[in-house]
C-alpha cells in the first residue's frame, strides 16, 4: 500500500496538529494493519517495512533520533529474537527389533517437532499411553513403567476425549492434553525422547503429522520430540499382540494406565533442529525539553507495533492459519496514537520543560520481548525517566469506556489523569502496574507507568482485527487524553513512584498463567538464561516472603530441573496452595535455597 500524503501524513509540519486528528489515525492504521503488511510478523519484512514507516513519521515530525546503533534516520534500537525454526540435514528414525529395524521417511511417517532438542538417542521404547502424570485426577501413565534412558511412545490429548463425564473435564482439554506438558513430564521422568502418535482418529480425519512450523514451545525443552505415523506404532505393539486403538479404548473405558515396555523394539533416532534468529528493532524518537534543568528527565510513551503475522503462533482462531492477521487493533492503533502524539507535540515544544521520548516496540507478542531489550538496555537513563505511557489496543472504545492501569504506581496519576480528561472518557482503573504489555517492563524497574487499554473484543489475535472496525473518532478522544496526560508530566511536578501492594491475582503471572497455585514472581521474558529468571516479586507473595528477589534465576522447584517457564508453569500446576516446596535459585552465580510456602490463587 503507498505511503498517505496530504494531512493524512507528514503532518508535524502543518499547525494543523494542535488536535488529534481522526483521519490521520486511521490512515495510519490503514498502512500498519494493510494485506501488504502481513501482519507484522516480529523479525519479518513486513515488520521492518512497518518501522521504516514509523521512523519516517518521527523525522517529519521533527523527532531526533535516539538510538546509538545508528539504523534508518538513527531511530532504530536493534535486537535478536528467535523467531522460528527449520529442519537441519541430518534427521533420522530408524526403528525396529535387532537387526530388523527400518528407516521411516521424514514428513510423511515421522516429523520432528520445531522445538525439539537435537541430538542423538539410541534407546529402547516404553508405551505411556497419554503420557500424562495428574495426581489431581488420581491418574498416571508412568506407573509401573521404567521410563529413565528411554523413548516413550504417548498417545496425543487425554483420556475420555469428548466425553462430558470425565473427570478430565471431556468438555475442552485440560492442560494435562498440552504437547509441551507432555514433553515436559516425559522429561521429568528421565526420558532421552518423546514419541508422539496421534489418538483414535475422529470420523473424517486422517493420521496427518503435525506441520513442523505449526508448535509452540521452549527453546531448551532437554529432551528429542517426534512425531511418529499411527501405522508405525502399531507395528511395533504388534508382536505384543497389542493396537494403538485397543490400549486406548481400555484407557478410555476403565480410566487406567495401559502402560508397557515393549520389548526389543530400539530407536536410533537423530534429531536436527535449527532455530532462526532474526534481527527487529525498536523505534525510538526524541523530542528535548525547553528547560534547561529539566531536559535531563524524560517521560516515554510506547506502544508494541508487532503482530501475529499469519497466525501460525498465538492466534485464537487456528482455522484461519497462514492468513493475514493485520492487528489493527492490536497494535496498529496504539502505534498510530504514538504517531499522532509524536506530531501533536512537536507543534508544542516549547510547553515541554522536560524532554518525551517516543518508542515503538518489536517482539511484544514473543513475550514484552523489545520493551524488556529496551529497560535492560536504555536509550536514556532509567534513573531520569519520570513516568511510562502505553497505549495498547485502544481503538475500540465502547460506550466511551477507556482502562486505565497503573493509577497506583504514583500518587499524583489520579489528579493528572482526572484534569486531562476533558474528552469526557469514563476512565475505568486499575491500581496496579503490571499487565500483559510493555508497560510492566518498566515498572519492574521502579518507573511509575500508565496503561491506556479500550478493551479486549470477539476479533483479539484474530484475522478479522481489520482496519474497518476502527472507532478512529473516539481513539483521538485517548489521544487527546494522552497528550494531556504527557503535558503535565512533562511540564509539572516529577511523579513519585509507589510500589503497589498487589492482591492475589487472577491468572497472568506468578510463572503459572493463572494456573494452579500462586507464587508471585515476574518472569523476565527476554533474560538468554537456563531457568527463569524474576523481573520482579511481588510485594508479599510467597516468592517474597522466602526471600526470593529480582533478577534471581529459577533453576529447580520441589526437586525438579527448571529450564524455561514452560517447566515452571508445569510444576506450579502440579502443586497446591499449602505445600511448601523447595526451590533453587543463582544468585549472582551462587545457589541459594529456599522454601516457598504456596498460596490460594484468588
Amino acid at each position: 500500500m503507498p505511503r498517505h500524503t496530504g494531512n493524512a501524513g507528514h503532518a508535524s509540519a502543518d499547525t494543523s496538529a494542535a488536535a488529534p486528528s481522526a483521519q490521520r489515525i486511521q490512515a495510519d492504521i490503514d498502512y500498519l494493519a494493510s494485506p501488504q503488511m502481513k501482519g507484522r510478523d516480529t523479525g519479518s519484512p513486513e515488520n521492518d517495512r512497518a518501522a521504516k514507516y514509523i521512523a519516517d513519521e518521527f523525522r517529519h515530525a521533527g523527532l531526533e533520533p535516539l538510538a546509538a546503533d545508528g539504523g534508518e534516520h538513527g531511530y532504530f534500537q536493534y535486537f535478536t529474537v528467535t523467531v522460528g525454526a527449520k529442519l537441519g540435514r541430518h534427521n533420522r528414525l530408524r526403528a525396529g527389533r535387532g537387526t530388523e529395524q527400518q528407516s521411516l521417511r521424514l514428513g510423511s511417517e515421522f516429523q520432528p517437532f520445531n522445538y525439539s532438542e537435537s541430538g542423538e538417542a539410541h534407546v529402547p521404547v516404553v508405551f505411556a499411553g497419554f503420557g500424562i502424570t495428574a495426581p489431581e485426577y488420581h491418574y498416571d501413565d508412568y506407573q509401573g513403567v521404567d521410563a529413565k534412558d528411554k523413548a516413550v511412545l504417548v498417545l496425543r490429548n487425554e483420556p475420555q476425549k469428548d466425553d462430558p463425564n470425565s473427570v478430565f473435564d471431556g468438555r475442552q482439554p485440560t492442560a494435562h492434553a498440552a504437547l509441551v506438558n507432555k514433553a515436559i513430564n516425559a522429561r521429568n521422568h528421565g526420558a532421552r525422547a518423546l514419541i508422539l502418535v496421534n489418538d483414535a482418529p475422529e470420523p473424517g480425519e486422517d493420521d496427518r503429522l503435525i506441520p513442523f512450523d505449526s508448535l509452540s514451545g521452549p527453546q531448551n525443552p532437554g529432551i528429542l520430540l517426534v512425531q511418529v505415523t499411527r501405522s508405525t506404532a502399531d507395528a511395533w505393539l504388534a508382536p505384543a499382540g497389542k493396537s494403538l486403538a485397543a490400549m486406548q479404548k481400555s484407557i478410555d473405558a476403565k480410566l487406567e494406565p495401559q502402560s508397557l515396555a515393549l520389548d526389543g523394539v530400539t530407536l536410533d533416532l537423530r534429531v536436527d533442529v535449527e532455530h532462526i534468529q532474526a534481527r527487529t528493532q525498536n523505534v525510538a524518537g526524541l523530542l528535548r525539553g525547553s528547560d534547561p534543568q529539566l531536559a535531563g528527565e524524560a517521560v516515554v510513551v510506547g506502544a508494541h507495533y508487532d503482530h501475529l503475522g499469519l497466525g501460525r503462533h498465538n492466534a485464537l482462531d487456528p482455522a484461519a492459519a497462514g492468513q493475514v492477521h493485520p492487528g489493527a487493533d492490536d497494535n496498529a492503533s496504539g502505534t498510530a496514537a504514538v504517531m499522532e502524539l509524536a506530531r501533536l507535540l512537536a507543534a508544542r515544544r516549547a510547553e515541554l520543560k522536560r524532554s518525551v521520548i517516543f518508542l515503538t516496540f518489536s517482539g511484544e507478542e514473543l513475550g514484552l520481548l523489545g520493551s524488556e531489550y529496551y529497560a535492560s538496555h536504555p536509550l536514556w537513563p532509567l534513573e531520569k525517566t519520570v513516568a511510562m505511557l502505553n497505549l495498547d489496543m485502544v481503538g475500540r472504545v465502547r460506550d466511551s469506556k477507556l482502562f486505565v492501569g497503573g493509577t497506583g504506581t504514583s500518587p499524583e496519576f489520579p489528579r493528572i489523569l482526572e484534569a486531562a480528561n476533558t474528552a469526557g472518557l469514563h476512565l475505568e482503573s486499575s491500581r496496579s502496574g503490571y499487565g500483559a504489555s510493555d508497560h510492566t517492563s518498566f515498572y519492574v524497574k521502579d518507573i511509575p507507568v500508565l496503561f491506556f487499554f479500550s478493551g479486549l473484543h470477539p476479533d483479539y489475535h484474530r484475522a478479522t482485527d481489520t482496519p474497518d472496525k476502527i472507532d478512529a473518532p473516539d481513539e483521538a478522544r485517548v489521544t487527546d487524553l494522552a497528550e494531556r496526560t504527557l503535558l503535565a508530566l512533562a511540564s509539572g511536578q516529577r511523579p513519585h513512584f509507589t510500589r503497589v501492594a498487589e492482591p492475589h491475582p487472577v491468572g497472568g503471572t506468578g510463572g503459572g498463567g493463572g494456573y494452579g497455585a500462586y507464587f508471585g514472581s515476574i518472569p523476565d521474558m527476554g533474560a538468554d538464561v537456563e531457568g527463569v529468571r524474576f523481573a520482579d516479586i511481588r510485594d508479599g507473595s510467597p516468592a517474597a516472603k522466602a526471600g526470593l528477589a529480582r533478577g534471581d534465576v529459577l533453576v529447580e522447584f520441589a526437586g525438579a530441573p527448571i529450564k524455561n517457564l514452560y517447566d515452571f508453569t508445569y510444576q506450579l500446576r502440579a502443586h497446591r496452595a499449602g505445600e511448601e516446596v523447595r526451590v533453587v535459585v543463582l544468585r549472582e552465580g551462587k545457589r541459594v535455597e529456599a522454601t516457598v510456602k504456596l498460596e490460594v490463587r484468588h
